[in-house]
Order: C-alpha cells, then structure tokens, then sequence
C-alpha cells in the first residue's frame, strides 16, 4: 500500500510540472501582425514648376523621392488635370519611380500632383499642387492662368456681415490683368459685382445664414481671358 501512495504521489508531481512548464493549454493562436503605416507623402514637385511655360508637350514630370515608414517598396501615382480642383483626371499613371514622361496637349493649362503607394496597397496624402502651359501652334499672346483663392478658403464658414474676396493671377507673357468678379447665392453665381477692376480684392456685404459662391475671370489686354472655378462660402 505505501508503495502504491509513493508512486501515486510521484505520478502526481511529474504531471504538475508537465502542466506548469507547458504554460497551460494551447489555443493554437498566433501573434498578430505589426500594423501597417501609409507611405510618407512627396514633399517637393520639382519639374515642371509652378506657373511654368512647357515648349514641348512631352513633359518629364519629376519630384522628390519618398520613403515608407515600415520600410516597404513604393510607388507613384501621377495625376493631371485641366481642372485645378482635379473633379476630371486627364491622366493618371503609375511610376515605380520619381519621374515620369507623358505626351500632353498643346496649349493647354495643366494641373498635376503625385501620391505615394506601398507594397501593402496603402497610400500617402497627395503633394501639393503646381500648374503649367503647354506651348502651341506659335502665339503672340498666352491666355492668363486662372485666378485662385486667398480670402476666404473654399468651403470657408465666415462670421460677420462682410468679406473682402481677395485672389491671384498670373499670365506668362506679363501682361496687365483686369478681372469681372461674379459673386450671387446660386450656383454657377451669374451676378457681376466687379467689371474689369484691376485690384485682385472687392468687398461684399453678407446675409446671414446663406451661402454664397463666386468666381474670377481673368482678362490680358490682348483679348485673351480665363475662366476660374466656381468656389464657395458660408455665413453663420
């Protein structure tokens, strides 16, 4: 009988350390993969610049590189547009580098950005935006480029009972710039509150509550003109 309690207490120790050293049971889990981090963004459009006039309507678009912050491979995703806020994409194209050629129109004002794309399928925030001219058929007048926004933001909410529109304009050929400011609380805003001002500001009155929506068009002396987009704002 002694021999039987002996053994059975030995047994008993023998699966206890069994049970203590295997850690209890095993659910057959694994552990969970590091989350993946969205490739860092380009910092710097480098070619064509911003404003500039492209003699050929090849373009070698160019930027600086970027990098992933979990060390993925990445990759590029060109955009250009004919629409500064990029609501029609003309071309998009991938680059598994930080230049691409691409065949464009002639005589046209171009819009373009780059994003950033990980082996994993995760993408960066766009660059910034920068602008050009592709030359045509020999010219002696460049139509401006459209105006663009200062004051206030697009979608801004404003306070208060009036507003000084402010924007900027540019033409490659120097010309001097007049501007027809249209500002009305429908969209497209068909009232003309400005005609042919040369100052890139005009006050405006506000209602409470509404929203409003203007735009510029952009006059040279020479006949050409440009049609800005139509931005908006609110009032509380």
């Amino acid at each position: 009988m002694m021999k039987f309690l002996k053994y059975t207490f030995g047994l008993s120790i023998i699966i206890s350390l069994a049970i203590a050293c295997s850690g209890g049971s095993d659910d057959g889990g694994s552990p969970p993969e590091p989350k993946n981090n969205a490739p860092f963004k380009v910092t710097s459009l480098t070619f064509p610049e911003n404003d500039m006039l492209c003699t050929s309507n090849t373009v070698e678009f160019t930027w600086d590189a970027a990098t992933d912050p979990d060390g993925d491979k990445v990759s590029y995703i060109l955009e250009i547009s004919k629409d500064s806020g990029f609501g029609a994409i003309d071309q998009s194209v991938n680059s598994n580098t930080s230049s691409k050629s691409v065949s464009l129109e002639k005589g046209i004002i171009y819009f373009w950005r780059v994003k950033v794309k990980d082996t994993k399928g995760l993408e960066s925030e766009y660059s910034s935006v920068f602008r050009f001219y592709t030359e045509g058929e020999p010219l002696t007048n460049h139509i401006p480029f459209p105006a663009q926004p200062i004051n206030p933001a697009d979608g801004e909410t404003i306070n208060g009972n009036s507003i000084t529109l402010e924007w900027e304009a540019t033409d490659i050929d120097n010309d001097p710039l007049t501007y027809d400011v249209y500002v009305d609380t429908v969209n497209p805003p068909t009232q003309k509150i400005g005609d042919n001002q040369s100052n890139n500001t005009t006050n405006v009155n506000l209602n409470p509550a509404s929203t409003y929506y203007w735009k510029i068009v952009t006059k040279d002396d020479k006949d050409g003109q440009s049609i800005g987009q139509v931005w908006s704002f609110m009032t509380n």
